[in-house]
């Protein structure tokens, strides 16, 4: 050995003594075992990153190396098992000299002469060395490295090869080693030794490091390789045959040469499989020169919420940054999961995800134009690829139609809607009512309570209460004025309901003014009309701006200057119109009851059913309306007996 150097790393203060911190300008200590536990609990997710810690480190040397014009021999990384546990990463990069350890391995956080002399972007590198190699300690308690550095000396002649060991404590070891020294690499290059720490040792399993492998390093362009001890009972334990088995592909999947198209849609949809875990409905090739990005868009085959995050497949350089990065796409996009590798964009410290800059703002903008590109293609000709989209993805379409005008064009044609004519398009609803007016509903509720009779009466409205759909509907309705698209309001529907005879409406003028009084409390106002289909008694007809004049009525009844302002400009409130139909058996017996408690609980109870039949949920007070009624019904009927229909004329029986 020509030097040993041992330190720790508590900096000493301006007196020489490392105890003394407190005198003015004292350096700050480093605590190491802290700094490991902060990166093992708070910057990485997992302590399965120190594998890719160590390629990055060695993938660089061997860039290093490369930029030196040194390219003899080959560009390789081998994992290799210790006995007794452990795990040994050679690289065949460029070593370090005793300086350079010094310099990226015993001061956390500072720059390299090295990067300075390789670019201040180091664009072609993955990471830095001293803090990548520290988490390693996430794993082991020691780490030892042994470097032949490809660099010449200060003397000129080779660089001698060194030994650093670090421990978790903090402390350090620099040695130099004699250039013929064993434990030495016989070629530059470095060798990083791990000893695992109690429960830890599965990491370094040779299992878990052949997984983690593929993993991150499927993909590098350098040879990663594994040794594996073949199973020979002859020569069993140390002394057995060894073989290297290659880790790393040849070339990004996307890249690589094939046959025909259909093979490479074929080997690209058994990767989607191997990486994602589906079957993809389709595929879009990604490609941004300017960004040094190319990768594929899986279509997934089955729908998702829109509220689902997307997570995507990234590398870096060829190297996995995380199997679920977000925010890569546009919100809209959210259907698609992406496999890409990417050369300029900028990693967070922990490398599990995108550093949010101008240049991923711009990236994700440039992936969703390509996304959106082959969404217009695919769904200008009715394919059996853009039905299968249609019916599963739908609602990605109507979130780009919100703030595309062209996507809004090809929605209007293609998009299903339910109508009451069924499910449609809107452009053959309104090709079917070429004058007449298209409506439609902002609730899934207000839609199922007028739909049975807007169907019977041949009015069109759509149901807008799904996701997107109102604000899409809105859209269109500006976009195409011609086809006279508009909310459904309560006079549009009881316009063109049949009116009762002049001779009827007085008949029963009486009992639709009591009938009106007993739901005054519920907001509604009671008409009769006739109307099919003759089963349904009743509809509940909710006007949006009627809610508006009944909220400015309520704050107008307020003493103070707010109330008294609303008062002049909201007008009288208009209420929900609770639609009798006359041609109704029950609606005619209960115009006919000359019991006004029967009358006002038939009423009620009407009132009620009509918004159960919207399929909303009754709030607590008109479940206590509904139980009165009913139990005030059931109380006269009993009482009544089994005999009271004996009293009905023979008119009233035939109705």
């Amino acid at each position: 050995m020509s030097g040993t150097d041992e330190r720790t790393a508590r900096a000493p203060g301006p007196s020489g003594d490392p105890a003394r911190d407190d005198a003015p300008g004292a350096a700050f200590q480093v605590d190491l075992r802290g700094v490991v536990d902060l990166l093992a609990r708070h910057l990485y997710s997992s302590p399965r990153v120190y594998l890719r810690e160590l390629l990055q480190n060695a993938v660089d040397a061997i860039t290093a190396r490369g930029a030196l014009g040194d390219t003899d021999g080959p560009a390789r990384i081998v994992l290799r098992p210790l006995a007794g546990g452990g795990l040994e990463v050679h690289d065949t990069g460029v070593g370090l000299t005793r300086d350079e350890a010094h310099e990226l391995l015993a001061t956390i956080g500072r720059s390299s002469k090295r990067d300075v002399e390789l670019g201040t972007g180091r664009e072609e590198f993955l990471g830095q060395f001293g803090i990548g190699l520290l988490s390693a300690f996430m794993v082991a308690d020691e780490i030892e490295l042994v470097s032949r550095s490809a660099r010449p000396s200060v003397a000129g002649g080779p660089a001698a090869p060194v030994r650093w060991r670090g421990r978790s404590d903090g402390r350090y070891e620099l040695v130099e080693l004699a250039p013929d020294d064993p434990d030495a690499p016989a070629e530059p290059g470095s060798v990083v030794r791990l000893r695992p720490r109690r429960d830890t040792e599965h990491w370094l399993a040779p299992e878990t490091v052949v997984a983690l492998a593929q993993d991150f390093g499927s993909l590098l362009p350098v040879e990663l390789l594994v040794e594996t001890r073949l199973d020979d009972p002859a020569a069993g334990g140390p002394d057995a045959p060894v073989a290297l088995r290659r880790l790393s592909g040849e070339d990004l999947p996307w890249r690589a040469a094939h046959p025909t198209p259909a093979a490479r849609d074929a080997a690209l949809a058994a990767y989607a499989e191997r990486t994602l875990g589906f079957t993809p409905l389709a595929r879009i090739d990604l490609d941004l020169p300017l960004a040094g990005l190319s990768g594929v868009a899986y279509v997934l085959p089955a729908a998702v919420a829109p509220t689902t995050t997307a997570r995507h497949r990234v590398y870096l350089k060829r190297m996995l940054l995380g199997s679920a990065v977000d925010d890569l796409l546009p919100p809209w996009a959210f259907f698609v999961r992406c496999v890409l590798d990417a050369s300029v964009l900028r990693p967070t410290a922990s490398r599990e995800g995108l550093y949010e800059d101008e240049v991923l703002l711009a990236t994700r903008d440039a992936l969703g134009a390509q996304v959106r590109r082959w969404l217009l293609e695919t769904l200008a000709t009715d394919s059996v690829l853009a039905r299968r989209f249609l019916e599963t993805h739908h609602l990605a379409v109507r979130a780009l139609a919100l703030t595309d005008d062209e996507m809004l064009d090809v929605a209007a044609r293609v998009l299903p809607f339910e109508t009451t004519a069924g499910t449609g398009t809107l452009a053959d609803l309104a090709e079917a009512h070429p004058r007449g007016r298209l409506l439609y509903t902002t609730t899934v509720e207000e839609f199922r309570r007028i739909a049975p009779v807007a169907a019977a009466q041949g009015l069109p409205v759509v149901n807008g209460g799904y996701v997107y759909d109102a604000a899409l509907l809105e859209r269109v309705a500006d976009r195409f004025p011609g086809w006279r698209l508009a909310p459904v309001a309560a006079a549009d529907v009881s316009h063109v309901l049949a009116e009762v005879e002049p001779l009827r409406e007085l008949e029963v003028a009486d009992a639709l003014a009591a009938l009106d009084a007993a739901l005054d409390e519920q907001g509604c106002d009671v008409v009769l009309r006739r109307f099919e289909p003759d089963a349904l008694p009743a509809m509940l007809l909710h006007d949006r701006d009627g809610d508006h004049a009944r909220e400015a009525a309520r704050a107008a009844e307020t003493d103070d200057l707010w109330g008294e302002i609303l008062a002049g400009i909201s007008g009288p409130a208009r209420p929900r119109r609770l639609v009798l139909n006359d041609a109704n058996d029950t609606v005619r017996d209960l115009l006919a009851s000359p019991d006004a408690d029967v009358r006002a609980a038939g009423g009620r109870s009407l009132y009620v059913t009509a918004v159960l039949a919207s399929g909303k949920a009754l709030q607590p007070a008109e479940a206590a309306l509904m139980n009165d009624s009913l139990s005030l019904l059931l109380a006269r009927a009993l009482a009544a007996g089994p005999g009271a229909s004996a009293d009905r004329s023979p008119d009233e029986e035939n109705r």
